[in-house]
C-alpha cells in the first residue's frame, strides 16, 4: 500500500507540473505523507523529472530536512 502512495504522488506531480506554485504545494504535501525511505526515492525521481524544468527547482527546498 505504501508503494502505491509514492506512485500516486508521482502521478499528481506530473499532472501539476505546469504550475510551479501548485507543484511546490504538492511536494510539500507529499513530504508530510510519505515514509522516510519513500521520500528518498521521491528525491531521486524529482531530480530527474525537473532536470529540464528550471521553474520547478524551487520545490526541492521542501525535501531538504
Amino acid at each position: 500500500m505504501a508503494r502505491a502512495m509514492l506512485e500516486y504522488t508521482k502521478t499528481i506531480l506530473q499532472k501539476v507540473s505546469f504550475d510551479a506554485r501548485l507543484f511546490a504545494k504538492e511536494v510539500k504535501k507529499a513530504v508530510s505523507r510519505l515514509l522516510p525511505e519513500e521520500i528518498e526515492e521521491l528525491k531521486i525521481w524529482l531530480t530527474q523529472f525537473i532536470y529540464d524544468k528550471p521553474e520547478l527547482k524551487q520545490s526541492l527546498v521542501y525535501l531538504k530536512a
